[in-house]
Formats: C-alpha cells, structure tokens, sequence
C-alpha cells in the first residue's frame, strides 16, 4: 500500500513537469508485413520494418512465435532503430510469426503479426479440387471447360438453391466461363455448368464460400480517468466468419480477475488505481486476418488545482439578470465544492443555487449581491481556494423604441432608438433592414445615423417606396442584447400601367384596354389616356367614354381622334400621393381614312398678269387631310354670275391656283370658294371671298421730279402723284431709283414707298458726290415707266477737327465757355456755328444749345457734376465733337480748380490738368 501511495504521489508530478500536452503513448507509423524470401538468392539478410511515434521515444523489442527474442543470445538477430536484421536466414530456425513491441513510460504497444517464409521449388502435389473461397468485393472466375475431341456443347449455368443468378454475372463468348464481379454474401452457394451436344449431357457443380477479414466498426479512444472510476471499453468488428476478441495491456495478453471484466469486445475495469495506467490493444482476429485497436489509459490522481482553470476575476451582470459562476479546478478524484461570499459560506435558498457541476447560479440579481465569492475544492489529496468578483450593472432599457410609420415617397423620416444604461457600459447600435444588417459605415444612400451614445436613431433621406418593411434596431452590450421592431410603409404614385393594347380603331375612335400597375401602398383612383401623334407636341391627354375613368376602369374608348394618322397610346395612373409614371407606349396604328371636314382659311389672291385670276389659300396640314390622294377643289365666278367655274388641285402642298382666260378684264372682281376632298369623296368649302383678277403695270410716269441735298450723306427726292384709272393703270406707291455718275456703276439704290407718297429722304450718301434719281410708279402687274433724272451735288464732308482749347468759367449757377475757332479743310464743309451738349452727371437726358459764336453762357443749377461736350455745325451735317469735360457740382470755381477771385478766363486744354483737382476728358 505504500508503493501505491507513493505512485498517486509521484503521477501529478509528472505530469507537471512533463505537461499533460506533451507525453504521447506510442502509435506505429510503420508495422512489419509478411515475407517470402527465396533460398537462392545472394542476399543473406531479411529486413522486418517496426517505426513508432510518442513521447518519450518509444524503444523496441520483437517477439518469434511469441517468445521474446534474446538480442544477446541469438547472434544472427540485431535492431536497427525499431527495424529487425535477419543474418543468414535459416529455414529451420527463422520460420514462423514475428511482432514489433514498442514501449515508453506511458505503456507498450505490439504490432500486427507479420509472417516469414521461404521460397523453394518442390513437385505439385496431384489431388482432387476442393472449394473455392472469395473475399467480399472480389471478382471468381467459374471454368467449364470440356475435353476438346468431345465437340462444342451447349453450355447453362444453374444455381442449386434455386435462386436465379445475379443479374452482375458475365459469360465468356462460348458461356464455359462465368464472372462474378464485386462478389458478395448473397453470391455464395453452390452452382452447377450443364454441358450437352449429340452425344449425351454432362454437369459438373462446385461450391462458392464469401469470406471477409475483420474491419473496425467501432475502435476504443484514449481515455484519462480519475482514480477510483470505472472504465468501461468496446470495440467491435465485423467480419466473416465472425472475429473473436482479445485485449492486450503493454502488449501481454489481459485476463479477467477480480476487477477486470472481459466479454468479447468489452472491457470493464472498476475501482480504478494508478498502476491500471499503460496502453492497452484490442484485436479482432478471424481466420483470415487479426486488426489491432490501439488505446491509451491514463489514470490520474491528484489535489485540487484552480492554475489552469481559475474563477472568473470579474463576473459582470445586469439588475435582475441571472448568473453563473463556474468552478472547474482539475483534481483526481473530483473534488467536494464549496462557496463563500466575503467570510461568510454560502447555503441554498430561492436565488442562490450550487449546481452538481460546483458552478454557483445567482437569480434575478441585485445591486446587494455584488462583491468577491470564495470556490473552496476539496478532496482527499489537499484543499484549494480560488476568488472572483461580482460586479452588477444597471439594467439597459429601451426608452424609445421606433414605432410604426405611414410615410410619402420622397419625406425624410428618424426612427428613434433610445436607451437608458450603465454609464460604464458602451452600447452599441445595430440597425436592420428586412432582415440585413444596414452598414451605416459605407455611407450607405439615404440612410444616417443621427444622436449620441445613448441615442440610435435612424434617419432615412428621401425616402423612395423599396424602403418599405420591416426596421430592427438592435442594442447591444457585453452583458446582453435588446432589440425593437417597427413597420414602414413607404406610399407613392401608382407604378406604370402595364399590357396597354389597342382593341379596336376607327377613323375617329379607338378602344383600348391595360392593367394596372403597382398601387405603391395607396389605392388607385384614376387613369387619364394620352395619344401622341407625328404632328403633336409630345403627349396629349385625350377625350374618353367614359369621360371620367376610376381605379377599377381597366378599358376605355377614346374619341375625338383624326383620320388616317398614326397614334400611339399610354396610360397613366393617379392616387391621393400624385400622378404615376406612364406607361410604355402601345403599337402605333393608324386611324382609318374619312371625307375631309375642314376648309381652307384666309381664301385671298389678285395679282398676276393680265387675264390671270390669281386665287391663294392656308393649306390643310397633314393631319386634317383625313386620308390619301388628297388635293384642293376651286369655285369662282365672276361677280354677278350665276354659274360656277369648277377646278381641281391634286397637288397636297398647293396654297396658290391661277386661272387664266383671256376673256377676263383686268381687276376683276370674283367669287372665290376652295374646297378638299381626298378617295372617300369631296368636303367642305370655305365661304365666299371676292379676288380681283390681274391688272396691267401703270402706264404712265410721275412728273414735277426734284432732288435737294440737306448734308454730306442724303439728300430728298420729291415727285407729283398720279391721277389714274383703270386705263392708265392702279398706282399702289412709288419707286425711286438713284445711282452715281460713275460709269463703273449701274444703279446703286431703290427704295419704295406706298399710297400717295411723294416725298422720300435718302441716307447712306457719299460727300460731295453727283447722285441721279427717277420715279416710277408700280401695282401688283409690276412697275410703270421711270421720270426723266434729275441730278443734286451731296455737301462737302463735316469739319473733322473738334472744337479745341475750351475755357470754364463757374460762378454760383452761371457757367460761361469759350473755345477756338475751327478751321476747315478744303474738301469740308465751312462751320455755320456750333452745338453745346450738356447733362448732369446722373441723368441720361441731353440739352442743345446752338450758337454761331466761340463762346456760351448756361444757366444751369448745379446740384451734380455736369458733362459737356462741343460740336461744330455745317452744311454737311454736325462736325466732331470734342471730348467730354466734367464741370464739378462746386461754386466759384475756374477751369484750374481754384477759386474766382475777379472776372478772368482760364484755358482748358486737352492735356490733363493737375492743381487742387484733376480735371480731365472722362472715356466714353
């Protein structure tokens, strides 16, 4: 009893040396296999191969029928690592079964039974066949074969116990030879070959036994117990004939005795003790193969330990939540648990449970449970103490969930998600969409998280309908996770109706049917058809019957339409949130072809040559002509007349028709109808207009023709009307023609006037150039004969030089100016005088001021700064102007800036002039 004392003693401390992690009972990486070697060969050494892992390194030992070998007696044997060297194999001495033993401290493993044998050559023995045996899953090969002077028989093959042969057999070409491949159980039995031809009948049987060696059904594992325990082992093995059962410890054959149990393939071992530890084989062996199941026991004994499994240090739980508080120290056998809070033992009551397991469960906590709990382990090798603390937070609770929705697509919206928690706890915000988490880090569209740490909510932007369904806002923390839940229902404009089709169409009708589209979560209350056509303006609602069409309405005639144009349909759908996206547009048709309705319009004419009737008219578009071949109908008659005169205009385009006939008396007048018609018949005519026919040009020439000049560039041109009548010809104005007298140049001008006329200004003039003009007059036939010219001289260009050196004088209101005297050039008009144009500053408004002297006086109030500028004045027109000059809004100033002591007269030149002030010519 000591030595065990001293094993239980001595197993923990190995096992804290070593670590439990690091021992490793031995498993075989390699076992011998069965040799054949041949006598004659040169070699004269058998290898038997043995390689095992584990920790510590397993060392080896072999076994020949059995009997351990003695390395040091028989000479011939060495170990080579784990491997067996045979030297000089002799056949009376080596023969027989050998096994690989491999051993480290925690037990002994021995290895398959590996069979050596020689080869020699002896005769063959000549006896009778017996039965033939075959592995499951193999193939067997049945031969019939007849001596060969007998002839080719017929050949059959039979079953004995009468069940038909598998339908997997297969027959060589003759059916002497029958395959059965993938042999199973249900193959086995006895089968028979009939042969037979013309000379007799003959039938051999043979018997076909399955056999299978043993696999592993269920193997033993690795097992660590607690001294004291039970063990309990199985293994089992299929196999036929059916396996026996032997179990092996460290490789010696295990017996049953007082504590040990062995039936078949269990093994029972009770009251488990320290020396039961070591590595233990199963091995299922039938006639044609023995398995080996390998296993290590460890028994373990040892004083509580809480090193490798300690308490908690800090156990966190909420108000009113439950916890559990594991102690789970190794110790062989286990240990008694016991709890303390503070100095005080714990007992079991309604909120204080000690489970089997030595875990200690507290119920609905409070805020008084928290503090340092005590697990105290016990058994009979020592006691061992371990402390955690239990620290208790407030409760989270959602204050603010978010709630039920009934929103309009486009709205932006928050859904609240408020908590109140532990200030010592983060809390987390999760959001779900219909069941996916929203990534509110990948700044996903329309989507926003809004407030601060103990606030979630949730903004949606823009809301559009697919964000409609179910939001989840999740609240997590360390100790637990709330969530709450609420519907959205996003409502919009009705979806596009769908399957629009034209039903039926006629010249001015067209029923159409469609289904309607998605309701967007707000019923449908109306659908408006629209027609687009190539002469409209984009889509245009339409006339239906019935005139109003409600939510169910899924037909409607449409009316009013044209004929012989194409339409195409849409549909669109309306609810109490607006107007839906149309539909697609249906197959474009065209609408059948009628008589036209409408007449022409504005019905005018006249002109043209003599004899001529000129009749005009507004052409009917395309989409009022109502079918093909379509043309105008003209009616006229001379005033007075009873009798029409009727003609056609095939032509589509047409707006103009000329009816000559030499009978017809200039101005004329007519009444004039124009009508349509295209291949269903004629339509409407227009009203009556009188057109008067073609006139002659004015037969005769305006008199009394004179030309004066006013300035370098135009001059007047002025004539006497014409007293016509309808022999002389209509005069409706005048055309005055003028040119140059240079040949190089054919007639520069015409310009026209109308009614009586007689005057007309013409500008644009060269300086000093001769201009010739004439007159004629004109009617709608064209112009009449021309005046005899007349001629006039354009004046001399204006002065070109602007007034120079200009003096101000300002005193109170009174401005007096003096300047140079222009001189002219040759080719320019002599200065008549001068023009003075003055504003104020802030006004757009300009004041003249003539004179034929080189000086002025204004009076003039100054309130703002005044712009001036001076002109000279000729024949040819108004010279150039000087620059503008700013006369400051001050009293008694001169033009230097200073101011007026006694009546004198400064000169402003063109140059800037710096004194007190700049004065200087401002851009214009």
């Amino acid at each position: 009893m000591r030595l065990l004392w001293k094993l239980v003693i001595l197993l923990p401390l190995i096992n804290t040396c070593a670590g439990a992690g690091l021992l490793s009972r031995p498993i075989f990486t390699e076992e011998p296999q069965d040799v054949i070697f041949p006598l004659d060969l040169p070699k004269s050494e058998i290898i038997l191969n043995c390689a095992a892992t584990g920790y510590p390194s397993p060392h080896y030992r072999w076994k020949q029928n059995g009997t351990d070998i003695d390395f040091i007696m028989s000479y011939h044997y060495r170990l080579d690592g784990g491997n067996l060297a045979i030297s000089s194999p002799r056949t009376d001495q080596d023969i027989g079964i050998y096994q690989c033993l491999a051993t480290n401290t925690l037990g002994t493993i021995l290895s398959r039974k590996a069979k050596l044998q020689f080869a020699y050559i002896e005769d063959f023995e000549t006896k009778t066949r017996s039965m033939v045996s075959v592995r499951e899953g193999q193939g067997v090969v049945l031969l019939c074969g007849p001596p060969p002077h007998f002839g080719v028989p017929d050949i059959s093959w039979r079953r004995l116990d009468g069940n038909p042969l598998p339908g997997k057999v297969k027959y060589s070409k003759s059916q002497a030879i029958l395959e059965i491949p993938n042999f199973q159980q249900e193959d086995e039995g006895f089968y028979e070959c009939i042969a037979g031809n013309l000379r007799g009948r003959n039938l051999a049987k043979g018997q076909l036994i399955f056999y299978a060696p043993p696999e592993w059904e269920q193997k033993i594992q690795n097992t660590y117990l607690s001294i004291y325990d039970s063990l309990f082992w199985e293994c089992r093995a299929s196999g036929k004939p059916n396996p026996w059962y032997t179990w092996l410890k460290n490789g010696e054959r295990l017996n049953p005795e007082e504590r040990i149990q062995i039936e078949n393939g269990t093994l029972i071992i009770t009251m488990l003790n320290v020396s039961d530890s070591g590595v233990y084989q199963c091995t299922a062996e039938n006639k044609y193969q023995i398995i080996y199941a390998n296993a290590e026991l460890r028994v373990l004994a040892s004083a509580p330990d809480f090193s490798k499994n300690p308490i908690k240090k800090n156990s966190v739980v909420q108000v009113g939540g439950d916890i559990t508080i594991e102690c789970k120290p190794n110790a062989f056998p286990r240990a008694v648990i016991s709890w303390k809070r503070g100095m005080e033992s714990l007992r079991q009551s309604k909120r204080v449970f000690l489970s089997e397991d030595g875990s200690l469960k507290i119920y609905n906590v409070t805020r008084s449970d928290a503090g340092s709990y005590t697990c105290i382990a016990t058994n009979q090798f020592g006691v061992a103490k371990n402390t955690g603390s239990l620290v208790v937070k407030e409760k989270t609770v959602i204050t603010i969930p978010p709630s039920k929705m009934d929103v309009t697509v486009g709205e932006s919206i928050v859904l609240p998600c408020q908590v109140s928690h532990d200030p010592s706890i983060e809390v987390v915000f999760i959001w779900s969409f219909n069941g996916d988490v929203i990534d509110l880090k990948k700044g996903v569209t329309h989507f926003e998280r809004i407030g601060g740490e103990s606030v979630g909510d949730l903004m949606i932007r823009n809301i559009q309908l697919n964000h409609s369904g179910k939001y989840l806002c999740t609240v997590k923390t360390t100790l637990e996770s709330l969530s709450a839940v609420a519907d959205i229902i996003v409502r919009g404009p009705p979806g596009p109706p769908e399957d629009v089709r034209v039903e039926h169409i006629s010249s001015t009708t067209s029923q159409l049917s469609w289904r309607p589209g998605s309701d967007n979560n707000s019923p449908i209350q109306i659908f408006t058809v629209q027609a687009r056509t190539p002469f409209s303006v984009g889509w245009q609602a339409v006339s239906t019957v019935p005139e109003i069409l409600n939510g169910k309405t899924y037909n409607a005639t449409v009316i009013g339409l044209s004929p012989w144009v194409e339409y195409e349909f849409r549909v669109v759908a309306g609810n109490s949130i607006g107007i839906g996206e149309p539909s697609k547009a249906s197959e474009l048709l065209r609408t059948k072809a009628s008589v036209p309705v409408v007449a022409p319009t504005n019905i005018n004419g006249g002109g043209g040559s003599r004899s001529e009737l000129v009749i005009t008219w507004e052409s009917i578009p395309e989409e009022l002509q109502n079918g093909e071949e379509f043309g105008y109908i003209i009616m006229l008659r001379p005033v007075g007349s009873t009798s029409w005169t009727k003609k056609r205009v095939p032509s589509v385009e047409s707006s103009r028709f000329v009816y000559r006939n030499e009978s017809i008396t200039p101005l004329s007048p007519f009444e004039v109808k124009v009508g349509v018609y295209n291949n269903e018949g004629e339509g409407s005519l227009s009203t009556v207009s009188i057109v008067y026919s073609g006139e002659d040009e004015p037969q005769l020439a305006p008199g009394g023709t004179s030309v004066q000049s006013f300035s370098a560039s135009e001059m007047e041109v002025s004539w006497n009307a014409i007293a016509w009548n309808r022999n002389t010809g209509r005069v409706l104005g005048y055309e005055v023609l003028y040119w140059t007298d240079d040949s190089k140049e054919s007639m520069i001008g015409k310009i026209r006037v109308s009614g009586n006329v007689t005057t007309k200004n013409i500008t644009g003039l060269k300086a000093n150039t001769i201009y010739f003009a004439s007159v004629r007059a004109y009617n709608s036939a064209g112009a009449g004969p021309s005046s005899p010219p007349v001629n006039v001289t354009t004046k001399k260009s204006p002065p070109s030089q602007p007034p120079a050196n200009i003096a101000w004088k300002l005193t109170n209101s009174k401005l007096c100016l003096n300047w140079e005297h222009v001189k002219t050039m040759e080719n320019e008009s002599e200065v008549l005088g001068y023009k003075i144009l003055y504003r104020q500053n802030r006004q757009s408004k300009t004041h003249i001021l003539e004179t034929n002297n080189t000086s002025a006086e204004l009076l003039v109030p100054f309130e703002e700064d005044y712009l001036i500028e001076i002109r000279t004045v000729s024949d040819g027109g108004d010279g150039s102007s000087s620059e503008e000059i700013r006369i400051p809004k001050m009293s008694s100033l001169s033009s230097r800036g200073i101011p007026v002591l006694e009546p004198s007269i400064y000169f402003l030149s063109a140059v800037i002039v710096f004194y007190y002030f700049t004065i200087q010519p401002l851009t214009r």
